[in-house]
């Protein structure tokens, strides 16, 4: 089905090809309509992601009103042919987090030549659009875990330490290594499955 301006589709169980639609025709003609739709879709499932990631409640509705200011400015560039809509939702939803911790000095996010070293990209290695995805998903993920969360799944899977080292290193207790390494874990699986929403 193709859309066009004016056109609106109820309710918050859309297909992809619906948001798609949706997404195109509010680049190409502003429609209100559509940006409503895209609204009530994305709204709940992003304020979910948020926090269920460690964003506290205002600060989780105040990043959903910013990522919408940019859907609305930014609609026309998307392109449905390399993304789908909630991909391209997130991706803003993502960046619009990291800049609002970063501004904040509560969020450090270092070490991001590690991440294009270690994470193949397409430059050096031929691999299919999958492994690529994959690939900036798991750092998108990475970038988004507390700062000593990140410090540990760096220095365990990317400088290949033991949990003995990464305790000495860091000065931390075996445990309490364990238990971050676990954390960790879990914070990137919530992470991936919400930018896979």
């Amino acid at each position: 089905m193709q859309l066009r301006a004016g056109e609106i589709i109820g309710g918050q169980n859309l297909t992809a090809k619906q948001l798609k639609d949706l997404l195109v025709v509010l680049g190409k003609d502003r429609c209100k309509k559509s940006f409503r739709a895209l609204f009530e879709h994305f709204a709940p499932r992003l304020k979910s992601f948020f926090l269920k990631i460690g964003t506290n409640e205002e600060v989780a509705e105040e990043l959903i009103q910013e990522t919408f200011v940019q859907v609305w400015r930014k609609a026309h560039t998307y392109n449905p042919e390399k993304a789908a809509a909630s991909t391209w939702i997130f991706t803003i939803a993502r960046n619009r987090r990291i800049d609002r911790f970063r501004s904040e000095k509560s969020f450090i996010y270092k070490d991001e030549q590690f991440f294009s070293t270690v994470l193949v990209t397409e430059e050096s290695q031929s691999q299919t659009v999958f492994e690529s995805e994959l690939g900036h998903r798991v750092r998108d993920a990475l970038a988004l875990l507390p700062a000593n969360q990140s410090e540990i799944i760096h220095l365990s899977f990317f400088k290949d330490l033991s949990h003995s080292e990464i305790a000495q290193h860091l000065s931390l207790p075996l445990g309490t290594v364990k238990s971050r390494i676990r954390l960790a874990f879990k914070q990137l699986r919530t992470i991936l499955a919400g930018l896979e929403t």
